[in-house]
């Protein structure tokens, strides 16, 4: 069976994530678990009282490095309308997982009921996090550049 360079790329990128020893992440090994289906797997979060963005990269990653400020700011600028969490992959394997993630970094979007509702792969500018959650009707503070 022949995969195309995306597929090729994608399963490099997740055998990176999931323990490989690229960029210096140590290598585990385990016991396979069963394999569940897709459907067994919920994209629901714990239910919140804010919408959420939960960033999913990696402090080694040019990307998610990139990420990093703009993280910051709505953290500050919208305290108390929504809640930005980050989660290092490499530190917390099995968040990859968890989330069903391919690539770093990537952005899961939740209402205030803990329900996803946008996710996103690569660097992604502070506008259009903000315009996602606009969307979604979610009032939020003015926002500095």
């Amino acid at each position: 069976m022949m995969l195309g360079a995306r597929t090729s790329t994608a399963l490099v990128v997740v055998t990176a994530l999931l323990g490989s020893t690229l960029m210096g992440a140590p290598a585990k090994t385990s016991k396979p678990k069963a394999a569940q289906p897709p459907a067994a797997k919920s994209t629901k979060a714990k239910p919140a009282k804010l919408p959420r963005l939960v960033d999913l990269g990696a402090e080694r990653c040019i990307p998610c490095r990139m990420m990093q400020p703009i993280l910051d700011q709505l953290r500050v600028e919208q305290r108390g309308r929504i809640e930005v969490v980050f989660i290092d992959v490499w530190q917390n394997p099995t968040a990859a997982e968890q989330y069903r993630i391919r690539v770093i970094p990537t952005q899961v979007f939740y209402d205030s009921q803990g329900k996803e509702f946008y996710r996103h792969e690569g660097f992604l500018p502070k506008e259009h996090i903000l315009a996602k959650f606009r969307e979604r009707g979610v009032k939020l503070n003015p926002s500095r550049r």
